[in-house]
């Protein structure tokens, strides 16, 4: 019995189509046949071909795999490093809501507060 698949948002779907002709380009530019290519990432030339095209059931190893061959793979790296939305969600909460009364100081702050001497120099 075959397995069925949940089709990938369409957005998600050309994503992935433009990403798979990304790396057949690649592929091309370095003049890699595809059995080439599919015999380094350790894959048949199906897969190859599945992920050139963009299918949404090719496993994200593979996807990666794929990148390291062409040397690609330092692209990685800046998916998500940067999380605007994420960062603006923490600092809300981050921040005291209108009424809330600010947070109470440390003792360690207290205690440097009252290590002062009479000049407001502080003793170490």
């Amino acid at each position: 019995m075959s397995r069925i698949y949940p089709s990938a948002f369409p957005n998600a779907q050309r994503q992935l189509t433009a990403l798979g002709e990304r790396l057949r380009l690649a592929r091309l530019r370095r003049k890699l046949s595809t059995v080439l290519m599919a015999e380094r990432m350790a894959v048949s030339r199906d897969t190859l071909n599945r992920l050139e095209k963009g299918d949404p059931n090719v496993a994200l190893g593979t996807y990666l795999r794929a990148l390291r061959v062409l040397g690609l793979d330092a692209d990685l790296d800046l998916v998500a490093k940067e999380d605007p939305l994420g960062r603006k969600l923490q600092d809300l909460q981050l921040r005291p809501s209108v009424g809330q009364r600010p947070a109470k100081k440390s003792a360690q702050t207290d205690l440097a507060a009252q290590a002062k001497d009479s000049d407001g120099a502080s003793i170490e």
